[in-house]
C-alpha cells in the first residue's frame, strides 16, 4: 500500500506531541502529567493559543486518556478510525494509548484534562466527540483550578465520580468523517482531503482509482456508512468549519470548495447544522443550544 494515502500511524508510534508545539499550547507542568500514571488521578489545564499551531502534530499517544474541550476556535484530529473537528461547545475523548495527530488553525481557547488508565475501564473506548453539560463544565473547570498533589482528597475523589458519570452520561456527537480502509478508496478519499472543491463524478473517480462504479459506490458505504456523495459533501464541510474558524469569508470558502455558489453553499451548510455559517461557530463559542454535526441525523436525510 502507498503509505501518502495510509490514515494508520507508522509502525513507531512517538510517545508525546512535538515538546515545543506543545509548548505553545500548555504549560510545561502540564505537559508531564500526559504519561504520568501516579499522582492525582484527573488534572485539568486551560488552553489559550492566539495563533493556534504552525503545524499538525504528528502521529502520537499518550499514556493517559483526554478529554479536550473547545470553546472558542477549531481543533482536527485524526484517528485510525477517521477523523474528527472540535468545534466550539464540543469536547473530544481521546482514550488512552490511541494514536492520534491533532491541528489547530488559528486561535483556540478551552480546557482539557488528562485522566489515569485506571479510571477509564468503562469509558469510551474509542475516539468520539461528546456533548458537554453544565455539570460536566463546572466540575471541570474546578479540576483545571486544582493544585497538583500526589493524591487526590476526600473532595477531589468525589468530584471525579461525578466527572466520571457525567463523561458515561454524555451523548455523542457525529462531528466523525469516517475513512475506507480499503486501498483505492484510500486513494480517493485522501485526495478529496487534499483538494475538496475536486469535481470529478462518480465515474471518473472510480476509473481513475481503479474500480467499476458499482464497486465504488457499494465498498464505499460499506466501509464509511455514508454514501459517496455524501462523504464527499462532509469532507468539505470539515473543511468549511476550518476556513470558517480562521476568519475567512462566505463568498471565498464557497469558492474554495467547489460550491456552484454562495448561496449553494450556505444552503448546505444549514442544512447540515442547522445554522448559516456565519452564525456556526459565534452560537457555540456564546454557549447557547450547540449547532448540529458533521452527519447528525437531521443532516443525513
Amino acid at each position: 500500500m502507498n503509505d501518502s494515502f495510509q490514515p494508520m500511524p507508522p509502525a513507531h508510534v512517538r510517545q508525546g506531541p512535538d515538546t515545543e508545539a506543545a509548548r505553545q499550547l500548555l504549560r510545561d507542568s502540564a505537559l508531564e502529567w500526559f504519561e504520568r500514571e501516579d499522582g492525582l488521578p484527573v488534572v485539568g489545564f486551560r488552553i489559550d493559543s492566539p495563533t493556534g499551531l504552525a503545524n499538525e502534530v504528528d502521529w502520537h499517544t499518550h499514556g493517559r486518556a483526554q478529554l479536550i474541550c473547545v470553546e472558542s476556535g477549531l481543533l482536527t484530529t485524526r484517528t485510525r478510525h477517521g477523523t474528527w473537528s472540535l468545534a466550539p461547545g464540543s469536547a473530544g475523548w481521546m482514550p488512552a494509548a490511541e494514536p492520534h495527530t491533532v491541528a489547530i488553525d488559528g486561535p483556540l481557547r478551552g480546557w482539557g484534562m488528562v485522566l489515569a488508565p485506571a479510571l477509564c475501564h468503562d469509558l469510551p473506548a474509542d475516539p468520539c466527540v461528546i456533548g458537554i453539560s453544565p455539570l460536566l463544565q463546572a466540575v471541570a473547570l474546578r479540576v483545571c483550578d486544582w493544585p497538583i498533589a500526589d493524591a487526590a482528597s476526600a473532595r477531589q475523589q468525589h468530584l471525579i465520580e461525578v466527572l466520571l458519570d457525567e463523561i458515561r452520561a454524555a451523548p455523542r456527537q457525529r462531528m466523525h468523517l469516517p475513512m475506507p480502509r480499503d486501498r483505492r478508496l484510500l486513494k480517493i478519499a485522501s485526495q478529496l482531503l487534499a483538494e475538496p472543491a475536486d469535481d470529478r463524478s462518480l465515474a471518473q473517480w472510480a476509473a481513475w482509482a481503479g474500480l467499476s462504479t458499482r464497486s465504488l459506490t457499494r465498498h464505499f458505504r460499506e466501509e464509511t456508512t455514508l454514501s459517496f456523495a455524501h462523504w464527499r459533501q462532509q469532507a468539505r464541510l470539515a473543511e468549511a468549519l476550518r476556513q470558517l474558524s480562521e476568519g475567512r469569508a462566505v463568498s471565498d470558502i464557497a469558492h474554495a470548495l467547489g460550491f456552484s455558489s454562495s448561496s449553494a453553499f450556505v444552503t448546505v451548510f444549514r442544512r447540515h447544522f442547522g445554522v448559516p455559517p456565519g452564525r456556526y461557530l459565534a452560537r457555540a463559542g456564546r454557549g447557547l443550544d450547540p449547532p448540529r454535526g458533521l452527519a447528525s441525523p437531521a443532516a443525513s436525510g
